[in-house]
């Protein structure tokens, strides 16, 4: 069997109608995909770095990320909550970080809206940028901070690699690595409140 030899005539009317939107990769599409990539229950083994500071300080937590059926606001909404596995004397030296809780997330375009901070209970808003089909990054300001946050799904989405680093005044204050093992896949979704 010979492969086929038919030319295809070259178009020299110009430039071409289609619409160049559909000729690229729509990132914007991907970021709910990219969101339920991240259902489940993780084990979040990390270190922290804070500014002044010589020793890194651990903390290992269970995260668990789930979707609401139905998203009150924007293209889709999400429940992250946390609860420590093992803090050693994390909490301690930091009181002002939850050791538990929950808050949810509202996929609005290219922003990220939440009910409330991981530090206080006021809401919180991050620019998403999407690297690529594995990564994003999330970028806002939270209690006198600058905030960029890099999520990275690797392996076939079984680890997620994040950096975090915060500035305040221009200088980098809290620098934070999580390495983040699913234990669990997506559960049901949550129903609507």
């Amino acid at each position: 069997m010979t492969p086929s030899t038919e030319r295809v005539p070259l178009d020299l009317s110009g430039p071409s109608r289609r619409d160049p939107q559909g000729s690229r990769i729509q990132l914007d599409s991907n970021l709910r995909r990219w969101f339920a990539r991240n259902l489940g229950l993780w084990r979040s083994r990390r270190l922290y770095f804070f500014r002044g500071e010589e020793e890194a300080l651990r903390l290992d937590l269970l995260l668990r990320i789930e979707t609401y059926e139905q998203p009150v606001e924007g293209e889709g909404a999400y429940r992250f909550s946390w609860t420590p596995e093992r803090d050693y004397g994390f909490y301690e030296r930091k009181p002002q970080y939850q050791s538990e809780g929950s808050l949810d997330a509202y996929l609005c375009g290219h922003q990220l809206r939440l009910t409330q901070g991981y530090l206080v209970e006021q809401p919180m808003r991050s620019q998403i940028r999407q690297v690529d089909e594995h990564q994003m990054i999330f970028e806002s300001q939270h209690q006198n901070l600058d905030i960029q946050q890099h999520v990275r799904l690797i392996d076939q989405d079984r680890i997620r690699a994040c950096s975090i680093f915060s500035w305040r005044d221009g200088e980098l204050d809290i620098s934070e690595t999580h390495h983040e093992i699913r234990l669990e896949g997506p559960g049901v979704p949550l129903p609507a409140d």
